[in-house]
């Protein structure tokens, strides 16, 4: 089992200036990881996509690492102004930037939904037909091409893993599954370990995080947190410092036999560099304390 980071981890670095955008594949071989991944890249033009894919792929492999997966925005209800169609061969460019990175995995969004009031606000299930087929068609395009598509439990409307669960039987294509998140069911106030257990068969490539958390009746303890679904209060947190069962969860990711990259996905307050190592040292003694 692989361990790998998110891209998504040192944005605070580069957002601030603090640290290059291409320095992080350094840093990441550097700090002790396998892999890494890339949520999403800085630059919008489909060119220009292309022409740092292809810079990364070179500085990952001087790096010594491999990459792990490659996550990029999508919205099959209200993407490109709400046409299927066009969100659609959007997102097959979007294949062809997964294509010039190397991957054989990419991560896009199923719908973020509707936010309070809006005209079209509908049920996941009323709109699992549509979801569906947009992520059908890009599964079959990407199949190709050699690279697996998935989808992953964020985002609330498409967050819950019966949602995830009902999309992927929908779907029904044996080349798409789920990037399967640990810490994003708290987003909806699941259960982590019974949504783990009911999503792991489907999962391509596994995201490790952990959460602060505070009960909804208590006053908002301020910046940094957010709510759930429900009202309970989250923050991100070091692996290992926060209050998810991550023991009991990657009992059973081991348990049904995954074996590919788990990727530290860090979204917290903390120095994110010492967050990021601690939480690789944490990470790894939990990996070997659980045998099977």
């Amino acid at each position: 089992m692989k361990i790998g980071i998110s891209s998504y981890s040192y944005s605070k670095l580069t957002g601030s200036g603090k640290m290059e955008y291409l320095d992080i594949i350094e840093k990441t071989a550097e700090l002790g990881f396998d892999a890494i991944e890339f949520s999403n890249l800085p630059v919008k033009e489909h060119s220009e996509r292309i022409k740092l894919a292809k810079k990364i792929r070179k500085r990952v492999d001087d790096a010594g690492l491999s990459l792990a997966n490659f996550a990029t925005p999508a919205d099959m209800l209200k993407g490109s102004e709400g046409n299927l169609d066009k969100e659609i061969e959007r997102v097959k460019k979007e294949v062809l930037v997964a294509q010039a990175l190397g991957v054989d995995k990419m991560r896009h969004d199923a719908t973020f939904g509707f936010n309070s009031g809006e005209e079209k606000a509908r049920s996941f299930e009323y709109y699992l037909p549509r979801i569906a087929k947009g992520c059908r068609e890009i599964t079959k395009f990407a199949s190709e091409l050699g690279i697996k598509t998935m989808v992953e439990n964020h985002g609330r409307y498409s967050q819950d893993s019966l949602r995830i669960e009902m999309l992927v039987n929908e779907v029904d294509h044996d080349n798409f599954g789920v990037l399967l998140d640990v810490g994003n069911f708290m987003c909806v106030d699941e259960d982590p370990v019974e949504a783990v257990g009911r999503l792991i068969s489907y999962a391509f490539h596994v995201h490790f995080k952990d959460f602060h958390i505070k009960n909804g009746s208590t006053f908002n303890p301020g910046p940094g947190w957010f709510y759930t679904r429900y009202g309970t209060y989250l923050r991100g947190a070091i692996i290992g410092h926060g209050d998810l069962p991550l023991s009991q969860c990657m009992n059973i990711i081991k348990q049904y036999g995954y074996d590919g990259t788990l990727s530290i996905e860090f979204e917290g307050l903390e120095e994110p560099l010492f967050a990021i190592e601690t939480g690789l040292n944490n990470l790894k003694r939990l990996i070997a304390s659980v045998e099977f």
